[in-house]
């Protein structure tokens, strides 16, 4: 059941809480505008209330809602040529793979490096080649190419250098790589300035003279552009006239991983690619992805959420803590035995992980209150000696979703070099900071992106690193945290959280950064069961008016106040927002409600 929030002020407040638990504002995710594309959706194509009113949310107008609900990568999908250097990339790496020549991949060790290397690896496979792969180790080498390993590739007969999701500032690298006769081709997407190496070709459409308007992609959205492009240049030149084309479609399950794990906005193309790469992947065809959700436990039909909160932290624990290349070879193998011994390993390391992050939390948690309660700084700047510089970014992330400001975590060496990771909040460009930090000989090196950002800073340049981040971020974190609130789409009551529902909202997913899960608010349901579960999770059971029950949870919130009130409001009504899933668990599909904010409809009002 929808409730009719009717006409008025724009983003009028929900249910009438000013102030919830978590200090939240519950205001109407449609403004008037969005209102009238709503109603002009349902009359326009007949599509259900609820459906129009999350498309429209979401930036959707009438004459869009059929090629929105149909994502095609055919129609959303530009030319490759329109990206920069695309043309001189493809036509230096068809000439490799028709000589036969010897194909080095460096890639970088996360979820977006490992994916973008193993597509661009199968491709090649594929075509007969037996290409290399390196993932440099966190620990040793550091972020992206370096010169020792160019030169171990080149020692192993490489004769091309294709690095995928980094090279954009490798300067040194590449004058390495120069004096070796390697040439070296560049697909990327980090920022850049103006000054790029002398490479090749170097493709990344967030290089400031590219027009393409596809700076939102990951890099294994860009690689697999390049594929599309390459394979299309290599076809033209009568590569397939006696062997089949390689089937690109088969690749989607990985640039879907890769998409969702680097958080970059499921928008466009974008959801295109995660669309069509959850349904390759729910065909379970890669060995080592397949393995790897067997081993995470996922079940059901996958989406976003199990690709960034079950599988790529599992693939990402390879790269912080253990053999930053496992995930790659995870990706690429045709082995299920390998692929299971590799998905065990992973998951293994997953679980040391998270003991060793919840140990550098506490000490970070308490560092961090202690400066807010001190200088409250609009940036957090935290570290330690005995951290590791895998899991600064976790870290970071924790405390900025914990404190609503951009942080960083930074693990510091015995000679005071410190590895720092940093994490943003819409509204605050973290990634154009870190560059200004790094011009401004803060940093020894640094970049990324809006949201994170990572750096190299001596212990000593850390309070003045503080200082410059909090003068140049100071207004934008006050713009960015000025209004505490949450959207919500619609009011629902237990009785209409139904399976069907669920199958209307998948049509306008999938859901996850830049393409906001639906929140819906249950207004005075009584919490008939609420307890506490697993590491701090509360879960309850909601009950609406007619008796219908909802089952909930509410993850890492025993000691939250939102969880509080859910605990000391057994018996109660109280006002809940969230986001609905199915949960299969024991094979029966229900759907299931994850809280994000409680209000007491007694004291929630102005």
């Amino acid at each position: 059941m929808i409730a009719n929030f009717g006409d008025g002020e724009e983003r009028r407040l929900v249910l009438g809480v000013a102030r919830s638990a978590n200090d939240n504002a519950w205001r109407e995710r449609l403004n008037a505008a969005d209102s009238r594309a709503a109603m002009a959706i349902c009359q326009t194509h007949g599509l259900p209330d609820v459906l129009a009113r999350v498309m429209a949310a979401r930036g959707v107008l009438a004459e869009q809602a059929p090629e929105f609900l149909e994502p095609s990568l055919k129609t959303l999908m530009p030319d490759p040529s329109t990206l920069v250097d695309m043309d001189a990339a493809v036509a230096r790496v068809a000439d490799a793979v028709q000589a036969g020549r010897k194909i080095a991949i460096f890639g970088d060790y996360d979820v977006d490096g490992a994916t973008s290397s193993a597509i661009f690896a199968k491709y090649l496979q594929w075509l007969g080649l037996d290409p290399v792969i390196h993932i440099p180790d966190r620990i040793i080498e550091g972020y992206g190419p370096n010169g020792p390993a160019i030169e171990h590739l080149r020692q192993g007969g490489a004769e091309l250098l294709v690095t995928l999701d980094c090279g954009s500032t490798s300067f040194e690298a590449f004058e390495t790589a120069r004096t070796l006769d390697l040439d070296v081709v560049v697909i990327d997407h980090h920022q850049v300035g103006e000054t790029l190496p002398a490479v090749s070709a170097l493709v990344n459409p967030n290089r400031q003279d590219d027009l393409s308007g596809q700076g939102h992609l990951a890099a294994v959205g860009v690689t697999f552009l390049f594929l599309v492009g390459l394979n299309r240049e290599l076809r033209r030149r009568g590569a397939f006239q006696s062997r089949p084309q390689p089937d690109l479609m088969a690749l989607l399950d990985l640039v879907a991983l890769g998409t969702v794990c680097d958080v970059v906005p499921l928008q466009g193309l974008n959801r295109a690619y995660v669309t069509r790469g959850l349904a390759i992947m729910h065909q379970r065809r890669n060995f080592g992805l397949t393995a790897l959700s067997d081993a995470a436990r996922v079940s059901g039909k996958p989406a976003p959420y199990h690709l960034g909160f079950l599988i790529g932290p599992r693939i990402n624990a390879g790269g912080r803590i253990g053999d930053a290349a496992l995930g790659a070879r995870l990706l690429t193998t045709e082995d299920p035995h390998e692929a299971r011994a590799i998905a065990e390993r992973l998951d293994q390391l997953n679980s040391e992980r998270q003991v060793m992050e919840a140990a550098m939390l506490e000490q970070a948690g308490v560092e961090a209150v202690l400066a807010i309660d001190s200088r409250n700084p609009a940036v957090l700047l935290t570290g330690s000696d005995g951290w590791h510089p895998g899991i600064v970014g976790l870290i970071a992330s924790r405390l900025k979703e914990a404190h609503r400001r951009p942080a960083f975590a930074i693990a510091y060496d015995e000679s005071g070099k410190g590895t720092g990771s940093g994490r943003s909040i819409a509204g605050v460009d973290l990634g154009k900071a870190v560059r200004r930090a790094v011009d401004e000989g803060l940093l020894e090196k640094g970049g990324g992106h809006a949201m994170a950002a990572g750096l190299t800073v001596r212990r000593e340049k850390a309070a003045d690193l503080e200082s410059f981040f909090n003068e140049v971020l100071k207004d934008d974190v006050e713009a960015a945290t000025a209004h505490r609130e949450v959207r919500i789409d619609a009011a629902l009551t237990a009785t209409g959280a139904t399976l069907d529902l669920m199958d209307l909202l998948e049509k306008a997913g999938p859901f996850g950064a830049g393409h906001a899960e639906p929140v819906f608010a249950f207004p005075a349901h009584r919490i008939s069961f609420a307890d506490v579960v697993g590491k701090g999770h509360v879960r309850a059971t909601l009950a609406a008016g007619d008796g219908k029950q909802l089952k909930a949870i509410c993850f890492k919130a025993d000691d939250k106040p939102h969880g509080r009130m859910l605990l000391e409001g057994r018996g109660s009504s109280l006002h809940v927002a969230g986001t609905l899933s199915v949960d299969t668990w024991q094979g029966t599909p229900r759907v299931q409600l994850r809280i994000l904010d409680v209000a007491d409809p007694r004291k929630s009002r102005i």
